[in-house]
C-alpha cells in the first residue's frame, strides 16, 4: 500500500514574522509606482509655480511684461537762433527726420490687397524708391533682411518724411531731429562757430553760449505691440521739449560781410597769410564786425582747413609796432613829463645805455615836436619821451590799456598776449617796449586799447553779445561791459589832436571823403622774419565813436601799415559810417606844428 504525502507547514523563524519575498526593482509594479511619484512631484511643482505666477507674483510679472514692450524715444529740442543786432538770423535750427525700418515687417506690405500684383518687399521698394531718389534695387536691398532696426536715411526734410510714411509700409518709421543751418554762409563764421553731427557745440558763440542755446530735450514713452505698432490702450507719457533761447549778437550782418570782403581783398593783394578787420564802438564796447581771412562756412566746417576754424583776431598774437607809441605818449602826457610844445632833436640812430635804437628809414637829423615824433613815427623820439618815465610806470599804463590780459570777449580761445613785468625789461627791451616791440597783443585787444582815446580816456570791455531774446521779443542783457578810466579827459583830447594830425585827410591812404580821420599805422617784424602791418583809427576825429582796425599778417617783405592796411581801413570806415548813419560833423582835420626851428 502506498504512503500518503503529508503537507508540511513551514514554521516562522523563531522570534519573528513570516518572511515576505523581496520585490525586485525592475518589476513592473515598482516602475509604475516610481513613475507615478515623479508625475505627482512635477504636477505639484508646476501647480505651485502657477499659483506663484498667477497669484502671489502676478503684479511683478505683469510689470515685467509692460517694461519689455515699452519704448522711450527722445523729442529733440530745437537749438535757439543766433541773431545779429537787427534780428537777422545767422544761425538757426530746422526740423528734420531720420527714417528707419524694421526689416522683419516689410513683407506684410499690401499682403491683404486683392488688386496688388506685387506685394511685400518688392512692392515696398518700388513705391519707396522715388521718395528717396534711389533705384528700386538699392531700396530693396535696404529693406531686405532680419534686422529689427536699421536707418534708411537721415536728416531729411518734412516733405520727404511725410511722403515715406504716407505709403504705410509696415516697419518704416521716423524720429524727429534738428539740423543746424547758417543762412548767411561764411558771414560771421569765425564768430558763430559750429555744432557737430550730434548737436554738440564745438566752437565760437555756439560753444560759449551752449547752455542758453541748446534747450532741453523731451521724451515720449509708449507700449509697442509685436509688430511695432503703438498699443492704443497702453501706457503713453510725453514730456515736451523746451527749445533753446535766441542769442542776439552786437554784430551787424551787412557790416560783417563788407569787412570780410575788404580784408580778403587786402590779404590777396599783398600776398599775406591772413588778416583781421575789426569795427568796435568805443562808447558801448559793442563789436560791430569781427572779420578775418581765411575764414570758413559753418555749413561745411568738416571740409575746412583746421587752421582756419578758430578766430585769429583773438588767438593770434603779434608785436603791435608803431601803434604802441600812442601808449607811451599818452602815459607821458598824463604824468606831465611831456607837453605838446616840447621839442626834440631826432637823429636817425641813437645809443641808449649802449643799445642802438634807429628809425625805420635813414634821415638827416630832425627837429621835431611831440606831434612830429608821432607823425614821423620816430623810434628814437619815442624812446627819448619814454626815458622821462620809470619802466614800472609805463608797465602800469600798458596794463591799464588792457595789454597782457584777456579782453573778456565771449569767445573761446583768446590769448592774453605777453607783457613781461617791468623788472624783466632787461637791456634793449627797456627801450623797445616804448615803441611797440618786446610785448605781444591780439588784434581786438589793440582796437579796444586805442578806442580809449575815442572815449574820453575810458577803456570799455569789448562785447559780442547784446543779450538773450525773451519770448515777447525783448532782449535781456547778460551784464554790463567793464569800464576802466586810463587817462584823463584832457589827455584823451590831446591824443585825439595828435592822432588827427597824424593822418593827412587829403593824401593819406586812410582818408575818408568828407570826414576828418584820426589814426596810427603800425609795422612790426615777427620772430620768423615776416611782418605784420596795421592801421587803427576812427572818424570823425572831433567826435569819434566807431573804431576800425585792419591787420595784415604774414607779409614776406616790409610793407608799411600806411600802404598795406590804410587803404582797407579807408574803404571799411567809409562803409561803416554810412551803415551806422554817422554824418560828417563839418569840422576839418587838425594840423599841428610837427617841426621847430624852421624858417
Amino acid at each position: 500500500m502506498a504512503r500518503s504525502r503529508t503537507t508540511r507547514t513551514r514554521r516562522p523563524a523563531r522570534g519573528g514574522a513570516p518572511r515576505v519575498p523581496r520585490a525586485r526593482v525592475g518589476a513592473p509594479a515598482v516602475r509604475h509606482r516610481l513613475l507615478l511619484c515623479m508625475i505627482m512631484v512635477a504636477v505639484m511643482t508646476l501647480s505651485g509655480r502657477l499659483i506663484w505666477v498667477q497669484g502671489l507674483d502676478a503684479s511683478a510679472r505683469a510689470q515685467e511684461a509692460v517694461e519689455q514692450r515699452t519704448v522711450t524715444r527722445t523729442i529733440p529740442a530745437l537749438r535757439g537762433d543766433i541773431l545779429d543786432r537787427n534780428g537777422t538770423a545767422l544761425a538757426s535750427s530746422v526740423q528734420r527726420y531720420d527714417l528707419w525700418v524694421d526689416q522683419r515687417q516689410v513683407d506684410e506690405y499690401l499682403k491683404n490687397s486683392k488688386s496688388a500684383d506685387v506685394k511685400g518687399v518688392e512692392a515696398a521698394a518700388r513705391d519707396l524708391a522715388p521718395v528717396f531718389g534711389w533705384t528700386v534695387e538699392e531700396t530693396e536691398e535696404a529693406l531686405t533682411g532680419d534686422k529689427g532696426f536699421k536707418y534708411l536715411v537721415k536728416n531729411v526734410e518734412p516733405k520727404v518724411r511725410d511722403a515715406a510714411l504716407a505709403l504705410k509700409i509696415p516697419g518704416v518709421g521716423s524720429d524727429a531731429v534738428a539740423d543746424r543751418i547758417y543762412p548767411a554762409g561764411s558771414v560771421g563764421g569765425n564768430v558763430l562757430g559750429f555744432v557737430g553731427g550730434e548737436g554738440t557745440a564745438l566752437a565760437g558763440v555756439e560753444l560759449s553760449f551752449d547752455e542758453e542755446l541748446r534747450g532741453a530735450d523731451g521724451s515720449t514713452t509708449y507700449e509697442r505691440g509685436a509688430a511695432g505698432q503703438i498699443i492704443p490702450t497702453g501706457k503713453q507719457e510725453t514730456t515736451a521739449a523746451v527749445d533753446g533761447q535766441d542769442v542776439v549778437l552786437t554784430l551787424d550782418r551787412d557790416l560783417q560781410w563788407k569787412s570780410q570782403q575788404v580784408i580778403a581783398a587786402a590779404v590777396e593783394q599783398w600776398g599775406a597769410e591772413g588778416g583781421s578787420a575789426i569795427t568796435y564802438n568805443a562808447r558801448t564796447g559793442e563789436v560791430l564786425a569781427l572779420a578775418e581771412y581765411p575764414t570758413y562756412d559753418p555749413n561745411d566746417f568738416a571740409n575746412t582747413d583746421p587752421a582756419d576754424l578758430g578766430n585769429r583776431s583773438i588767438s593770434n598774437v603779434f608785436e603791435p609796432g608803431s601803434t604802441g607809441k600812442l601808449f607811451t605818449v599818452a602815459a607821458a602826457l598824463e604824468e606831465g613829463t611831456v607837453s605838446v610844445d616840447d621839442q626834440f632833436e631826432i637823429p636817425y640812430e641813437m645809443y641808449f645805455d649802449g643799445h642802438r635804437i634807429k628809425d625805420s628809414h635813414v634821415h638827416p637829423d630832425q627837429q621835431l615836436t611831440l606831434a612830429g615824433v608821432l607823425k614821423n613815427s620816430s623810434n628814437v623820439g619815442t624812446v627819448q619821451i619814454s626815458e622821462e618815465l620809470d619802466p614800472e610806470v609805463r608797465y602800469d599804463y600798458l596794463r591799464a590799456f588792457g595789454i597782457g590780459q584777456p579782453t573778456g570777449i565771449e569767445l573761446p580761445g583768446e590769448s592774453a598776449g605777453v607783457l613781461h613785468p617791468a623788472e624783466d625789461w632787461n637791456g634793449r627791451t627797456r627801450y623797445t617796449t616804448s615803441f611797440g616791440q618786446g610785448y605781444s597783443v591780439n588784434a581786438l585787444q589793440m582796437v579796444a586799447a586805442i578806442g580809449t582815446f575815442a572815449n574820453d580816456g575810458v577803456r570799455v570791455q569789448p562785447t559780442l553779445i547784446a543779450g538773450v531774446q525773451e519770448a515777447d521779443g525783448t532782449i535781456s542783457p547778460l551784464g554790463e561791459p567793464e569800464q576802466t578810466r586810463v587817462i584823463s579827459s584832457e589827455t584823451a583830447a590831446t591824443m585825439l589832436q595828435l592822432m588827427d594830425n597824424d593822418v593827412d585827410d587829403e593824401t593819406s591812404g586812410a582818408a575818408v571823403t568828407g570826414y576828418a580821420v584820426a589814426g596810427k599805422t603800425g609795422t612790426a617784424q615777427t620772430a620768423d622774419g615776416q611782418y605784420t602791418a596795421s592801421f587803427i583809427g576812427f572818424a570823425p576825429a572831433d567826435d569819434p565813436e566807431i573804431v576800425t582796425g585792419v591787420f595784415i599778417f604774414g607779409l614776406d617783405t616790409f610793407i608799411s601799415g600806411g600802404r598795406a592796411a590804410a587803404p582797407a581801413f579807408s574803404e571799411l570806415t567809409t562803409y561803416t559810417l554810412q551803415n551806422q548813419g554817422i554824418a560828417p560833423t563839418g569840422v576839418p582835420g587838425r594840423e599841428l606844428e610837427n617841426e621847430w626851428g624852421q624858417e
